[in-house]
């Protein structure tokens, strides 16, 4: 088949599958889902609307005249953020090449899937993608959840370009160069698709929060890598689950961020790096108990607890630590951010 016969069946045949997972999110599908479809290049991608068991009017606005003409996928229950995905992305055809998974509180901006799709092609060990997120209520700064590319530091935490801990930075064209990362953000996340597949998916034990890091780190164990396309633009809400002082969400993070360091850590290494992320998260519970913050005290006890009965699911372990391999891993951002009151990437990274 030559070049012209090529890009005469991809344009019949769309790369990518855009797949926004949503659960009782109506109000987001009104507010954000006209504009994704005007801005989605339909001749590259095709959107899916992956319906996690809504009981709200999310399906009945879907079908009426006044929403956009999207791919309709309906699941009998919320399976949650991972195993949604999962789910929606085996039974997309193999025609993708590319899935992208993107939240339903995303705006999206002209091009920017052409951008992510561009950057993909060209580098054929690149195994996913994310665009710079903007915070869509200050658009001028970048967005938590993302940024302009993620980070693991040396105690397993994750960073952004962009954003340290609660600190978000505006955005000047500072981080505006494509970069390998260590992880992107499941806001917005371009992935190939048979790549996903392979690695396993989203881990479904997480439910929701740090799946996207960990399936990531699993990819770069695979042997590819991930980068921040600058090019691509998205604004992002943030929060649209859960907020950010929500004790599930505390719960979520503290239990998954341990999940996702004892599954990916060789044996060497693993036991020391636990005990020492342990004694980390006991200051962070005695920094709510201080404040009276009790219930999100009670749940990183609960998520230390249920990592304990978690752990024994996972039997596998890789033998490569991916940890302190480069600067970005073997930065601290505890002392840089509290000690140091270095809060953006670029003082980080001095």
């Amino acid at each position: 088949m030559d070049s012209q016969q090529m890009e005469n069946t991809r344009s019949t045949s769309p790369a990518i599958a855009v797949i926004i997972l949503n659960w009782n999110g109506e109000k987001l599908l009104r507010e954000y889902l006209p504009q994704v479809t005007a801005t989605t290049d339909a001749t590259l991608s095709r959107v899916i609307v992956a319906d996690n068991g809504s009981t709200d009017g999310s399906l009945a606005y879907l079908r009426s005249p006044e929403a956009p003409k999207v791919e309709i996928m309906e699941f009998d229950r919320n399976y949650g953020f991972a195993e949604g995905y999962n789910k929606a992305i085996a039974a997309v055809s193999d025609e993708y090449e590319y899935v992208v998974l993107l939240n339903s509180d995303v705006a999206t901006t002209e091009g920017w899937d052409r951008a992510l799709y561009d950057y993909m092609e060209s580098h054929p060990r690149c195994g996913g993608c994310q665009p710079k997120l903007r915070a869509y209520l200050n658009k001028e700064s970048f967005e938590y959840a993302g940024a302009a590319g993620g980070f693991i530091d040396k105690n397993g935490y994750p960073y952004c370009r962009g954003r340290i801990f609660s600190t978000c930075e505006q955005d000047h064209g500072q981080y505006d160069t494509p970069m390998e990362i260590h992880w992107a953000s499941g806001a917005c996340l371009m992935v190939r698709r048979q790549l996903y597949i392979e690695a396993g998916g989203l881990d479904a034990g997480f439910f929701a929060h740090m799946e996207e890091i960990d399936l990531c780190w699993r990819i770069r164990l695979a042997g590819y890598s991930l980068a921040a396309v600058p090019a691509s633009v998205v604004y992002h809400l943030g929060g649209g689950s859960l907020p950010a002082d929500n004790p599930r969400k505390t719960y979520l993070n503290f239990r998954n961020n341990l999940l996702m360091l004892h599954k990916n850590l060789p044996d060497g290494v693993r036991k020391g790096f636990l005990f020492r992320r342990r004694l980390l998260d006991t200051v962070a519970w005695a920094k709510f108990v201080l404040t009276f913050d009790f219930v999100n005290a009670e749940a990183v006890l609960k998520a230390h607890r249920d990592f304990a009965k978690m752990l024994k699911a996972y039997t596998s372990f890789p033998t490569e630590n991916l940890i302190g391999k480069d600067r970005q891993s073997k930065v601290d951002i505890l002392t840089s951010y509290y000690l140091k009151g270095r809060k953006t990437y670029s003082r980080v990274m001095e």
